[in-house]
């Protein structure tokens, strides 16, 4: 079908389009607010700054478009197939991209706020200052994907795979990441305050610079972590492994060190805990450490 046919029958009324055809079509700018283009094919359409709010594109083949700009929220992308999709700048607010396949898509910029991306796959994905607060993100794939300086607060991310997946200057406040596997990750600068990343695996991730006010990070494995210049003021790091982690200028007061394992980690002017709080006195240090507020030797306790 012809755009301009399309754009003829909309104006006369009609709103259901299931299944059409508008592979490589231009519809740069048209207005299709509320239409059914669910199993439409819209392989390499330019959809660039186009109006399609509550509209409904389950099942739709959209990899290659361009839907840069485009306004979408409250719509339906069920299952539709986004691959190397222009997204960047989309407005989705409140959409339902269940079981959405985005994989090598761009969604820089782009506002995805409560949406629900519940199983969709982001493998490789470009989401650089991304809006996904409050999002449904479980059993997302976000291998290789770029979420640096994303905003994340108030997310669901039960059962997403992050494997290799770029933090940096995100925001992820408050996040509930227990148990997650963050192997090598990068979250330097990452904003983590008062998240939950107890028995997370941050084996080798970068989190220098990265603020964990007040976050949860009980038996954690981030043995061979970099964390240096890291705020972890109030931090609960009771049973930790963070051997051979580099601690350098990180900032460890008032954290919990019960248990903590600090073997052959690196903590040249780091701040550690005041002795009278007691909260360190079955750490395991076996090196030399001298912080800002006092001198700490071999195997404190």
């Amino acid at each position: 079908m012809e755009v301009s046919h399309l754009l003829k029958l909309y104006e006369d009324g009609q709103r259901d389009f299931a299944g059409i055809d508008l592979n490589g079509g231009d519809l740069r700018g048209v207005t299709l607010i509320g239409v059914n283009l669910t199993g439409a094919n819209l392989r390499g359409a330019n959809l660039s700054r186009a109006f399609l709010t509550k509209s409904d594109l389950t099942g739709a083949c959209l990899n290659w478009a361009d839907l840069s700009f485009v306004k979408l929220s409250e719509g339906k992308l069920v299952e539709a197939d986004l691959t190397k999709a222009n997204l960047s700048g989309a407005f989705l607010v409140k959409s339902k991209l269940p079981g959405a396949k985005l994989s090598g898509a761009n969604l820089s910029s782009a506002n995805l706020r409560v949406a629900n991306l519940w199983g969709a796959n982001l493998c490789g994905a470009n989401l650089q200052r991304i809006n996904l607060r409050e999002a449904n993100l479980s059993g997302v794939n976000l291998s290789w994907a770029n979420l640096c300086e994303a905003r994340l607060t108030g997310a669901k991310l039960y059962g997403a795979s992050l494997n290799g997946v770029n933090f940096s200057r995100a925001f992820l406040k408050g996040l509930d990441l227990a148990g997650v596997d963050l192997e090598g990750a990068n979250l330097n600068n990452a904003k983590l305050s008062g998240a939950n990343l107890e028995g997370a695996n941050l084996v080798a991730a970068d989190l220098g610079e990265a603020t964990l006010r007040r976050a949860n990070l009980k038996g954690a494995d981030l043995r061979g972590a970099n964390l240096t210049r890291a705020s972890l003021e109030g931090a609960d790091l009771s049973w930790t492994m963070l051997s051979k982690a580099n601690l350098s200028e990180a900032n460890l007061s008032e954290a919990k060190l019960v248990g903590t394992n600090l073997e052959d980690a690196q903590m040249n002017g780091a701040v550690l805990p005041s002795e009278n709080q007691n909260s360190y006195s079955q750490a395991t240090v076996s090196a030399s450490v001298t912080t800002f507020e006092q001198p700490v030797r071999a195997m404190v306790g």
